[in-house]
C-alpha cells in the first residue's frame, strides 16, 4: 500500500474555501463535528486540520508532510520547507490579501518614519519586527489576540498591522492605510525530507496541479455556438480563446459548430457582438478544471 501523506488543511477563515476548492479538484474532505482529522476520499491522504498561523512549523518539524498557509505565516515562523506551488483563493476574492500599516484618519503619521517610538498592534509580530528593525526604526509590538483595528480607536495603539483584501473593514473603524508590508497568498507547502520521498512528491505534485487547475477552471467559461458559412469569418476575427477555437461542420447544412474557451468577464461584452455578426443558439458554460 502506498504511503499517506499527511496534509494541513488550514482551520478558520479559509477552511471552507480549501475544502470548495479540493472538492472542484476532485476530493472530498468531509468535517465530521469537531474531529480534527476529516474524512476525504483518497487512500493515499491522511488529512489533519490546524490553525494556518501553525501550519508551518508543523509541516517542518515533520508532523505534517504537507499543508496550506499563507506566505505571511511561513514568513512570520521564519520556516524552512519548500512551496510546490501558489494558490490565490479566498472567501472574499481571488487577489492576494495585504499586510498594511493603518492609523487613525485623524492622525499625525503620514510614513513608517513618523512611528519612530509608537507603539504597533499586531498578530504577525516578528514579521513586524523585523521589518522596522531593518529600516532601522524604534517601535515597539505588541500581538493582538483579535479585534486589532479596535486596539487604535481605543487608544490602545498608535497604529495596527493588519491583513485586509478589499480595506473596507479599515475603513469602517476609521483607519487609513500609510504603508503596505507584504502581500500575501495561500501556499502548498512540503518539507524537505517528505519531498525527497518519490511517493509523498508525486502525490502533493498531483495536488498542485489539480488545484490549480480548478482555480483556473474558475476565471474561464466555455462557449459553444452556430454560425453560418458566410459569417465564419466575421466570427472568428473577435473570438478570443486560449487557443484556435474548434469548428466543426453541422450534418448537411451550411453552418458550423463553433466552440471556445473565454475569461468570465469577457463573456457579457462578448455574446452582443457574436449575435450581431451572426452567432445562434449560444450557449455558455462553467469549466470545473483547466489544465
Amino acid at each position: 500500500m502506498s504511503v499517506q501523506l499527511k496534509l494541513g488543511i488550514p482551520k478558520g477563515s479559509l477552511q471552507d474555501a480549501t475544502i470548495a476548492l479540493f472538492k472542484r479538484s476532485g476530493w472530498n474532505i468531509n468535517i465530521n463535528g469537531r474531529s480534527y482529522f476529516p474524512e476525504i476520499n483518497d487512500d493515499q491522504i491522511q488529512c489533519a486540520i490546524c490553525r494556518a498561523q501553525e501550519m508551518s512549523l508543523y509541516v517542518e518539524s515533520g508532523t505534517l508532510d504537507a499543508g496550506l498557509t499563507g506566505k505571511d505565516w511561513i514568513a512570520e515562523n521564519d520556516s524552512k520547507i519548500r512551496v510546490v506551488t501558489d494558490l490565490i483563493y479566498s472567501k472574499v476574492s481571488s487577489r492576494p490579501a495585504r499586510w498594511v500599516v493603518a492609523v487613525p484618519y485623524d492622525s499625525p503619521i503620514q510614513r513608517l518614519e513618523d512611528l519612530k517610538d509608537k507603539k504597533i498592534s499586531t498578530e504577525l509580530v516578528k514579521f513586524t519586527q523585523r521589518y522596522f528593525a531593518e529600516r532601522r526604526i524604534n517601535v515597539k509590538v505588541e500581538f493582538s489576540w483579535g479585534a486589532t483595528e479596535a486596539k487604535v480607536v481605543s487608544g490602545l495603539a498608535d497604529a495596527v498591522v493588519e491583513v485586509t483584501e478589499t480595506e473596507s473593514t479599515i475603513k469602517a473603524h476609521g483607519l487609513r492605510v500609510i504603508h503596505e508590508l507584504m502581500q500575501t497568498n495561500t501556499q502548498l507547502i512540503i518539507n524537505h525530507d517528505s519531498w525527497r520521498d518519490n511517493e509523498k512528491r508525486k502525490k502533493v505534485e498531483q495536488i498542485a496541479l489539480l488545484l490549480n487547475g480548478a482555480l483556473r477552471g474558475e476565471k474561464l467559461v466555455g462557449l459553444k455556438m452556430n454560425v453560418p458559412e458566410k459569417r465564419m469569418e466575421n466570427v472568428i476575427a473577435i473570438l478570443p480563446s486560449l487557443n484556435a477555437p474548434t469548428v466543426a461542420p453541422l450534418y448537411q447544412s451550411k453552418w458550423f459548430s463553433v466552440e471556445i474557451v473565454v475569461k468570465t468577464d469577457t463573456v457579457r461584452d462578448l455574446i452582443p457582438k457574436l449575435l450581431e455578426q451572426g452567432a445562434e443558439g449560444i450557449i455558455e458554460y462553467p469549466l470545473n478544471k483547466v489544465v
